[in-house]
């Protein structure tokens, strides 16, 4: 039997925008509501809840009270272990499911929504799954009549504030540790993309996490987002998103209860390219695929790209002959790789920050419009603007969208001091087959992943972070558990 089209499973797939709360599916208190817009072509998908602090506080309420009976975090190991493992054999059950979810709600192809956000998200989930039972606590060095103990504890209560650019894996990314930490959570994503993170909740329920565990309260930032922020009982807050809500978000967390608030924020990641790289074709595939992969809404996207002034027209030659693969087509065609730009306000922006390019002097050999206009959806083209100062907006502020901005270096110290004047701190690369300067070059780098020869290799296995206002506290691999749990000494006298 021949599988529907992905258009025709569009049309049928079920679209529920009411909150996760205690376990069922409800409206806001309020009753408001808010449209569901795709950016593929326009399309009303449905009405969302658009909760707010009334929400927010039953949320919470019903998250304190799963955590403090227990029914989750004094589970053990073992069982929660199982019950993980059994949400991401569903995740991978629903993979068609939540991928058109994923594709018709913000915009991505619908490739890389299954082959990319599904398959990574459930790997997330399970890992930390499996993880539960392989952790250790410590017994410290004591006196003969002492014995003390080290031990992690769940925080409690634990809101996670996502985006919309990879809404199920950064769903995936918080949920993960701060489940298998034994924490209940109230996750809200972001009102441009909340379907994914609603469907999660009721598979995390099917799979037998206990009702109230993980909540899930789509609505605005300002509204859902801040409560949350200043909510007394909630125990910590973890946050990706931009650097100014960043901000907010710290600033709230201490004019409340002084909750623990971990944040992963913007980035302006620099991708040098050395004379020496060991391969151009690679590190021109590498910077163009990075950047224009996602529809360039990526927080750590190569998008200052410095290339070295002896290989600088080689390289655009090559860049140029690359781009129109990456040339915007319909997300629910199979052979797409760059989709629809998540709404109106991000294309704006984009389409923005383009013509401050253009008006700065940079010049653009590619790209520079909007497209695809008469199928009611958002488009831009892949743009390359060359002979970029770093003084110029393009250079310095975060697009989040399909912007390469190619500045031409001489000396390798100096690409590195402009490649770190940034207050980012997200991710950075070095191409050169001199390994001694890699190394040195990579440790020069302020940024918390430096990749060497290659752009966008990653794991769930290595921590993902930034310095500076790129944000704190790490996701992913082991050390995102300490976010999600308190140390506590037991000192026994023997």
């Amino acid at each position: 039997m021949t599988t529907p089209s992905w258009h025709v499973r569009s049309r049928t797939v079920h679209i529920d925008g009411r909150a996760v709360i205690e376990g069922r599916r409800v409206d806001a208190a309020s009753g408001a509501r808010f449209d569901n817009i795709s950016p593929i072509d326009g399309r009303i998908l449905g009405e969302v809840a658009r909760c707010d602090a009334a929400d927010v506080d039953a949320a919470v309420a019903s998250a304190r009270a799963a955590f403090e009976d227990g029914r989750w975090a004094r589970k053990p190991p073992a069982e929660r272990k199982r019950t993980l493992i059994r949400f991401a054999d569903l995740m991978l059950a629903h993979e068609d499911e939540l991928a058109l979810l994923e594709t018709l709600d913000m915009g991505k192809p619908i490739r890389y929504s299954k082959s990319v956000d599904v398959r990574l998200a459930q790997n997330c989930i399970r890992w930390y799954g499996e993880a539960i039972d392989k952790i250790y606590d410590q017994v410290a060095p004591s006196p003969q009549d002492s014995l003390a103990l080290i031990t992690r504890e769940p925080v409690g209560v634990v809101a996670a504030i996502i985006p919309w650019n990879y809404p199920m894996l950064m769903a995936a990314w918080k949920i993960g540790p701060a489940l298998a930490a034994g924490n209940s959570v109230v996750l809200k994503p972001s009102e441009k993309a909340p379907l994914s993170s609603l469907r999660l909740a009721e598979l995390a329920l099917e799979a037998g996490v206990p009702e109230g565990v993980f909540n899930v309260l789509p609505g605005y930032g300002d509204e859902a987002g801040r409560a949350l922020a200043l909510h007394m009982d909630v125990d910590c807050i973890g946050f990706t998103g931009s650097t100014r809500v960043g901000k907010q978000i710290l600033q709230m967390a201490g004019q409340s209860n002084l909750k623990r608030a971990w944040t992963e924020l913007g980035g302006k990641s620099a991708n040098i390219v050395c004379a020496d790289c060991p391969d151009l074709d690679a590190a021109v595939a590498g910077a163009i695929g990075s950047i224009y992969f996602n529809q360039g809404e990526s927080c750590n996207a190569p998008s200052r790209l410095f290339v070295e002034e002896s290989i600088r027209e080689a390289f655009l030659d090559k860049a140029l002959a690359l781009i129109p693969q990456y040339a915007p087509g319909d997300p629910l065609d199979e052979s797409t790789v760059m989709g629809a730009i998540v709404d109106a306000i991000q294309m704006k922006t984009v389409l923005g920050f383009i013509d401050d390019g253009k008006a700065a002097g940079a010049r653009l050999l590619a790209g520079g419009h909007a497209a695809r206009a008469e199928t009611g959806g958002l488009y831009i083209e892949p743009t390359l603007f060359d002979g970029v100062e770093s003084t110029m907006r393009i250079a310095r502020e975060e697009i989040f969208g399909p912007v390469l901005s190619v500045l031409s270096f001489t000396d390798l110290d100096e690409a590195v001091r402009q490649a770190n004047a940034t207050p980012y701190g997200l991710a950075a690369a070095v191409w050169t087959a001199d390994m001694s300067r890699a190394i040195r070059t990579s440790r020069k780098l302020r940024a918390g992943t430096v990749h060497v020869n290659q752009y966008d290799n990653d794991d769930i296995t290595v921590p993902f972070g930034g310095y500076k206002q790129s944000g704190n506290g790490r996701d992913k691999s082991l050390h995102a558990f300490d976010k999600y749990t308190e140390l506590k000494t037991t000192w026994i006298q023997i």
